[in-house]
């Protein structure tokens, strides 16, 4: 298992974690076993600056399994496997919101959706990936996209991979219902595609079916085997690479050209760079690639 692969961004430093006294013992030896465990199994990279933020968010756990020290919390990790998912998951963090970079979405209409959805042949095949989805904002952003420029959509084979390391933001994104406020942050020629609604007895902005009928969430490590048939059109993978040291970030990002259709396209983050560029992929705008050759 690992942890990057799928997006998620090391949370921000608890202060109760700063402070001098703690409730439990934490020496180097483990935040060096549990920087190497972060490493091995998902290609983060925890610097020294990130002790006091491991601290912070394992002590959860600790308290959680009733252990006395990370000693114990070491010796638990090793003993059970199923414990690096809810490592990963304490450790990672997924901010994130509707149309977020959108400069993306504007070239995603004007290059992929819009002229796919001009050809009016039914039966045509379109797969975008959302790599390191989160909350599924950025694939819900997406259908809708594809939604407004296809408008038969049902005609044809088209599918949105959503993946993540982290199986409770899986489970929070395949709902497609956030707080009131995310429809703020949905342009009006998109707002048809999300409603206010009520449910449970509280206020939510709910996707529209039409957009989750195309959506599949599924748990992916970017760092293990991608059980992934066919080539994308297009692959989305923003502010996760930032996280990983550079001979990480080469291998994903071969990885992802290898996973693309001829001419198709990545996205990148914002904060994110290909350092000297890459043979197999040419900038056509502001962190947006165009798989060559």
């Amino acid at each position: 298992m690992a942890p990057f692969a799928s997006g998620a961004a090391l949370k921000s430093d608890d202060p109760a974690s700063s402070s001098l006294g703690r409730e439990f013992d934490f020496t180097e030896d483990d935040f060096r076993f549990l920087a190497k465990c972060a490493y091995e199994h998902a290609g983060i990279a925890l610097s020294d600056n990130k002790v006091n933020l491991v601290y912070g968010r394992l002590s959860r756990r600790l308290r959680a399994l009733k252990l006395p020290d990370f000693k114990a919390y070491r010796e638990y990790l090793i003993a059970n496997d199923r414990e690096i998912e809810n490592f990963i998951n304490s450790i990672s963090t997924n901010h994130t919101k509707f149309f977020r970079e959108s400069h993306h979405f504007d070239h995603l209409h004007a290059n992929v959706s819009g002229p796919f959805g001009r050809n009016r042949t039914p039966g045509r095949r379109m797969r975008i990936w959302s790599a390191g989805c989160s909350s599924g904002e950025e694939p819900y952003t997406i259908a809708s996209v594809l939604a407004r420029d296809i408008p038969d959509l049902k005609r044809h084979d088209v599918l949105i991979l959503a993946t993540d390391i982290d199986t409770e933001i899986l489970t929070k994104a395949a709902r497609g219902e956030y707080q009131p406020a995310a429809l703020d942050e949905i342009p009006p020629a998109y707002k048809p595609f999300f409603s206010a609604e009520t449910r449970a007895g509280r206020e939510a902005m709910v996707v529209a079916d039409e957009l989750r009928d195309i959506v599949r969430f599924k748990r992916l490590n970017l760092m293990q085997d991608w059980p992934i048939r066919g080539l994308f059109d297009a692959i989305f993978c923003r502010n996760v690479m930032i996280y990983f040291d550079a001979p990480t970030k080469a291998r994903l990002i071969d990885r992802f050209i290898a996973q693309l259709k001829p001419d198709g396209w990545l996205y990148i983050g914002h904060s994110e760079s290909l350092t000297g560029g890459h043979p197999g992929l040419k900038l056509m705008g502001r962190t947006i690639y165009r798989k060559t050759g």
